[in-house]
């Protein structure tokens, strides 16, 4: 998927020591959006943006070791032990010749090095260059930013696109704001520009800019501008389209006090297991202390300071643990950490309470199952039919106070809840709003300068296209019962020559929250990968009767 951006300049910091600048580029091919104004929060706005940069560059998938050239070597050198074996055998000519062509070859390996070398030299010191001063290059991500009314913030996804970080900072965080215009835009993001963030202090004066000025180009000065286009892997679209859509999700939430998180990140600290299974499970009992059990040791840690507030015993096992070393950084600033988990196997998401900021570190099922593949999450969110002129009505509410919730906005334009909710999530997966986890409202945030194509999104997977094929063949069949205020929703999908048995659960809120069906993928999956095709069309056979 390409995208254009255009910078006015680069990303720049004046660090001085009375004071700092960071004046941040925007992408001047997007609306105009913009803020000015001076850190009030400067500690912990630095250890939050920090960890946030922890974020950018994650990468804990398995890199296997490059062997290629040792095997190219041994090839090599099996002919030459070779030849030396058979040179015992033979007469001392043999033995002689063998020696000649070893010298003949060593003096051809020295001139390629005499003329190789000072072209391998600029190279590596090309690379290195561009590693140290346009890291752009080497995390061509940049990093998306958007500004409201009431706060700032900051979105990114991991190197292995399976943690997405997100820094919310209402305005306490800042004093002196000159001005702002609200929107979204990507920022040039700049190498040198974390290590500026370290020399933030309490006695200088920080002036934090998204510089307005990007938008008020002339053609004399074109010359200021760069210019970059950028294939993005559909996988960084789809994830963030993901991300939002598993926010929405029916989860257990648990609050854990800082120096919990402490005990977490002490025990991955101190012991790295060397074999499965790997999982952090979470053993959660009614008014008792929360348990966490490492496994593969079933090693124990009471968290006698925080205390499970729900009313049915469960446990959840999640897996990527090590991830969590991210909120490292935040326990001395974090006043309570909460914790979102949306089942075993299942995405998670931990939010930092810093006072004026939060932080939030979504993780994906487990590393390996980036957001992008770890679920379709958003074939579990609410669906219906709704018009696209009432989509667009709802859209344009939202947009008048730039955030809300979908039941004020149901009773401000008199519509009923599931449409409102049915038509927020569609804009949702069209990457134009996302839900804020933290303060449960939905939030206008255009993902790209051109908002994607809704036809195009028509089906988000695979999956749902054949169960809409379902559905317009007529090979569904469902019968409902409510049972303690969920919908169960029974069906008979005909597949080819095989008819599979299939049950879909709805919350009150129209959400999938249990399935089953009798199909390989859902024995194999469960609903850790999303819903498969046959439960999918029971549940869209609701809206089509």
């Amino acid at each position: 998927m390409l995208f254009d951006y255009k910078y006015s300049g680069s990303t720049s910091v004046k660090n001085t020591t009375k004071q700092t600048g960071i004046s941040f580029s925007p992408d001047t091919l997007r609306e105009p959006t913009f803020f000015v104004g001076k850190l009030n929060k400067k500690i912990a706005f630095r250890e939050a943006i920090s960890a946030l940069h922890d974020v950018v560059i994650s990468d804990l998938r398995f890199q296997p070791k490059d062997k290629e050239e040792y095997k190219a070597w041994a090839a090599e050198q099996e002919k030459i032990w070779l030849s030396e074996y058979m040179a015992d055998f033979q007469i001392e000519t043999v033995r002689n010749r063998i020696q000649e062509l070893k010298d003949q070859l060593h003096t051809v390996y020295k001139e390629k090095s005499l003329v190789m070398g000072p072209f391998n030299k600029a190279k590596s010191a090309y690379f290195d260059y561009l590693y140290k001063n346009d890291k752009d290059a080497w995390f061509v991500l940049d990093p998306v930013i958007t500004v409201h009314p009431d706060e700032v913030f900051f979105e990114c996804f991991s190197k292995d696109e399976s943690s997405y970080g997100k820094l919310s900072c209402n305005y306490n965080v800042f004093s002196e704001i000159n001005e702002f215009k609200c929107g979204t835009t990507n920022i040039d993001y700049s190498q040198g520009l974390y290590n500026e963030f370290q020399k933030i202090r309490e006695y200088k004066d920080t002036e934090f800019k998204i510089d307005p000025s990007g938008f008020e180009a002339k053609t004399t000065n074109e010359e200021v501008y760069k210019e970059v286009k950028i294939d993005l892997p559909d996988s960084w679209v789809r994830g963030f389209l993901q991300v939002s859509s598993a926010m929405t999700l029916p989860a257990t939430v648990l609050d854990l006090h800082p120096m919990d998180i402490y005990s977490l990140c002490q025990f991955l600290r101190r012991f790295k297991e060397k074999k499965g299974p790997r999982a952090l499970r979470f053993i959660l009992e009614p008014d008792q202390p929360i348990k966490a059990v490492f496994e593969p040791w079933h090693e124990e840690i009471i968290f006698h300071r925080s205390i499970f507030q729900g009313n049915t015993a469960k446990t959840i096992r999640i897996w990527g643990r090590r991830r969590l070393l991210i909120l490292e950084r935040l326990i001395p600033i974090a006043k309570n950490f909460k914790v979102v988990l949306l089942g075993s196997g299942l995405p998670s998401f931990f939010i930092a309470d810093l006072g004026d900021m939060s932080y939030t570190l979504g993780l994906s099922g487990w590393t390996n199952n980036d957001w992008s593949t770890a679920g379709n999450f958003d074939l579990m969110a609410p669906r219906s039919n709704v018009d696209l002129f009432t989509q667009e009505k709802v859209f344009d509410a939202l947009k008048t106070n730039w955030f809300d919730t979908s039941a004020n906005l149901a009773q401000k334009l008199n519509l009923d809840p599931s449409v409102v909710s049915a038509s927020l999530t569609a804009y949702t997966q069209a990457g134009r709003v996302i839900y804020d986890l933290n303060l449960g409202v939905y939030r206008v945030r255009e993902l790209t300068q051109e908002p994607l194509d809704m036809k195009s999104l028509s089906f988000a997977s695979p999956q749902e296209e054949v169960a809409n094929q379902y559905i317009t063949d007529n090979r569904v069949k469902i019968t409902t019962d409510i049972k303690a205020d969920t919908l169960h929703i029974k069906g008979k999908v005909k597949d080819k020559n095989y008819n599979f048995n299939t049950l879909a659960v709805l919350d009150k809120d129209n959400r999938l929250i249990e399935g089953y069906c009798e199909c390989s993928f859902y024995s194999a999956n469960k609903l850790q990968k999303g819903p498969c095709e046959h439960i999918l069309a029971t549940r869209m056979a609701l809206h089509s009767k």
